[in-house]
C-alpha cells in the first residue's frame, strides 16, 4: 500500500472516529489552562486548527502552537512538545474522561495513545506552519 493511501485511509478512520466526540486540552500544573479542541472544525473558536482563535493563534499565549508560550516551547515543562515536560496537557472528553496526556516525552506515565495525538506529537512542526491544510488532510 502505497503511502498516499495509507495516509488517506488514517485520516478517515481519524475523522470518524474522533470527529463523533470532541477532545479538549487542558494544560499547567494543575490541568486548569484550557487550551483548544484538539478535532472541533477550523471555524470553532475554541478549535487549536483556528489560527485565528485564541487557540491555534502562533502568536497567543494559550496556544500549542507558540514556539515562545509555556505551552508550545520545545523546551517548556508544560507543552507537549518538549521531550522532558513534567506536566504536559492533557485530554478530555466533554464528559470529563481522561485519554492521556499530549506529549513527546517518551517516560511520561498515561502518555496518550490516541491516533490524532502520536500525528499531532510526530508532525508538530509542519502542522504549526500549515494548520487548514494539516487540518484538511486530516479530518476532510
Amino acid at each position: 500500500m502505497t503511502c498516499k493511501k495509507l495516509f488517506t485511509l488514517l485520516s478517515f478512520l481519524l475523522c470518524s472516529v474522533f470527529y463523533s466526540q470532541a477532545l479538549h486540552l487542558y494544560g499547567g500544573s494543575d490541568k486548569d489552562q484550557y487550551l483548544g479542541c484538539l478535532n472541533c472544525d477550523t471555524f470553532d473558536k475554541n478549535s487549536i486548527w483556528n489560527s485565528f482563535g485564541d487557540y491555534g493563534n502562533v502568536l497567543s499565549s494559550k496556544s500549542i502552537w507558540n514556539s515562545s508560550g509555556n505551552y508550545g516551547s520545545s523546551y517548556s515543562t508544560y507543552s507537549p512538545w518538549s521531550t522532558y515536560a513534567s506536566y504536559p496537557p492533557a485530554i478530555l472528553d466533554e464528559n470529563g474522561n481522561f485519554f492521556g496526556y499530549m506529549t513527546l516525552n517518551t517516560f511520561a506515565s498515561e502518555r496518550s495513545e490516541l491516533e490524532l495525538a502520536q500525528i499531532l506529537c510526530k508532525y508538530h512542526d509542519s502542522i504549526k506552519k500549515d494548520l487548514s491544510g494539516w487540518y484538511d488532510k486530516l479530518f476532510r
